[in-house]
C-alpha cells in the first residue's frame, strides 16, 4: 500500500522548523495588529540574511521587544539600544533595533490614521486579475517585488518607516497572505476553493478590505 509524500514549497527544505512555518503560517491571510508589526519588523532585520535564522531567534526578539507591542516598543529609550545591542539571542544591528522603535512609533500614527494596521495592509491586496497565471518555482524566482510592494514600500516611507524596501515588502506580503504564493502542486497552496480568490492570496470566508491595491 503505497502512502503519498506530502509537496512543499521548494523553499522549506527539510528543517523541521522551516516546515512547521511554511505548513502553519506562511501565506495564511493574518489580521492581527501585533503580528503585522512584528512580521515587517522581523523581515527588516532579515535583510542580508536567510529567514531561517531569524525563526531561529523569533522567541528572543519576542522576549526582547515586548512580545511586539506596539505601544511599548514605541517607549523604548537609548538604554533599552543599548540592552539590545547586548543581547546574543537577537541580530544585533543598531540600525534595525533603532528601525524597530521608530516603526512602532510610526505604527501608531497609521493606526489613529486608519483605525488598525490590518485595515492600511489589506488595503494593497492586489487585484486577481494582476497575479500570475500560475506559481512555479521558476515565476516566484523571478518575482521579488510586485508593482503593489514596490507602491506599498513607497508609501510606508513616505511616512518615515524604514527598512522597508519593495523586496521586504513583497516577502511580508507572501507571509501574512497578502498574496498566496504556495506552488501550484504545494499541498499547502488553499486553492480548492478556487484559483481566482487563492491568486489575490484570499482563503474562503477571510476578511479583505479591499479587492485591489491602491492605485498610486
Amino acid at each position: 500500500m503505497s502512502t503519498k509524500t506530502t509537496v512543499r514549497c521548494w523553499w522549506c527544505g527539510t528543517d523541521p522548523l522551516y516546515v512547521d512555518y511554511h505548513d502553519r503560517e506562511w501565506g495564511k491571510p493574518v489580521k492581527d495588529d501585533r503580528r503585522l508589526f512584528e512580521k515587517v519588523c522581523l523581515e527588516g532585520f532579515q535583510a542580508g540574511l536567510s529567514w531561517l535564522t531569524i525563526l531561529r531567534k523569533r522567541e528572543n526578539f519576542r522576549r526582547s521587544f515586548a512580545n511586539f507591542d506596539i505601544d511599548r516598543v514605541a517607549r523604548y529609550t537609548s538604554r533599552d539600544v543599548t540592552r539590545l545591542l547586548a543581547d546574543e539571542g537577537i541580530i544585533r544591528h543598531r540600525g534595525k533595533i533603532e528601525s524597530t522603535i521608530n516603526n512602532a512609533k510610526r505604527a501608531i500614527e497609521l493606526r489613529e490614521e486608519c483605525g488598525s494596521l490590518s485595515t492600511y495592509f489589506w488595503q494593497w491586496e492586489p487585484d486577481a486579475a494582476s497575479r500570475p497565471k500560475r506559481i512555479t518555482r521558476e515565476t516566484l524566482m523571478g518575482m521579488a517585488t510586485t508593482p503593489e510592494s514596490v507602491a506599498l514600500s513607497k508609501d510606508l516611507r513616505r511616512r518615515g518607516w524604514t527598512f522597508v524596501g519593495p523586496t521586504t515588502i513583497y516577502a511580508f506580503m507572501q507571509a501574512m497572505g497578502l498574496v498566496n504564493d504556495h506552488l501550484d502542486d504545494c499541498d499547502f497552496n488553499g486553492r480548492t476553493a478556487g484559483s481566482t480568490a487563492a491568486r489575490a492570496g484570499r482563503r474562503p470566508g477571510t476578511y479583505s478590505p479591499r479587492s485591489a491595491a491602491p492605485r498610486r
